[in-house]
C-alpha cells in the first residue's frame, strides 16, 4: 500500500471573495499552483454561492464542472442552449468560454465548481455515498470534498481524516486508501 501527501483543508479557513457583479460569492478550497491566480490556474476547485440572476464569468480554455450541493437549482443558457441544473450532486460538464447566463429556481443555491484549463491538466468529478475505495498514482492529485454529511478519507498507513461538511483532503499520490461518507462526497481526480 502506498502513502501520498494528505493536506485536510477546512470550511472555516475558507476567506468569501465578492464577484464583481455582486451576485454571489466563491470560496477557493484548492489551486495548482498553489500560488495561481484566475489567470495562471491550471486547476481550481471552489464553492459558489449564487444569490442573484444574471451571468456566469467567462473563462477562456477553460472547462467546467458544476454540482449543485445546495438549493433549488438554476435555469442555465449556455451558448444560446438551454440546460436546466436542478438535479442535487449531479456533476455537469460545460466550456467555462461558452457564455451562460444563469436564472435561479427559487433562492440561492451552493455549487461545487472545478475549472482546468483545456490542454494543460484534466479533472474527472464523481459523488459518491457510502464508501469508495480510492487509488492515486504518482503524478495525480485526488481531491476528496464533502458536500452532505460527514466523510472520512482511511488509509491503511495512517489514522483516518474526518471531514465535516464542505471541508476538504487534498492527496497527492501514489496513494491507496478509502473513503467514507455519511451523505455525499465530491471525488475530483485531476492530472
Amino acid at each position: 500500500m502506498n502513502g501520498g501527501d494528505v493536506r485536510v483543508l477546512r470550511a472555516a479557513d475558507r476567506p468569501a471573495t465578492v464577484w464583481k457583479n455582486g451576485g454571489g460569492v466563491t470560496r477557493e478550497i484548492a489551486a495548482w499552483p498553489a500560488d495561481a491566480d484566475m489567470e495562471s490556474f491550471r486547476w481550481r476547485a471552489s464553492l459558489a454561492e449564487v444569490a442573484a440572476d444574471g451571468p456566469f464569468s467567462v473563462f477562456s480554455g477553460i472547462d467546467r464542472t458544476l454540482t449543485l450541493a445546495e438549493g433549488a437549482g438554476m435555469d442555465l443558457v449556455v451558448a444560446g442552449a438551454h440546460r436546466l441544473v436542478d438535479e442535487r450532486f449531479a456533476p455537469q460538464d460545460f466550456a467555462g468560454d461558452e457564455p451562460t447566463d444563469c436564472r435561479l429556481l427559487s433562492g440561492t443555491v451552493v455549487n461545487f465548481n472545478v475549472m482546468y484549463r483545456r490542454g494543460a491538466a484534466t479533472a474527472e468529478t464523481a459523488v459518491v455515498r457510502g464508501r469508495l475505495g480510492l487509488t492515486a498514482e504518482t503524478g495525480e492529485t485526488l481531491l476528496v470534498v464533502a458536500l452532505d454529511g460527514t466523510a472520512t478519507l482511511e488509509a491503511p498507513w495512517g489514522p483516518g481524516h474526518a471531514l465535516g461538511r464542505y471541508d476538504a483532503a487534498l492527496v497527492r499520490g501514489p496513494f491507496t486508501g478509502l473513503v467514507r461518507t455519511t451523505g455525499r462526497a465530491a471525488v475530483v481526480r485531476l492530472r
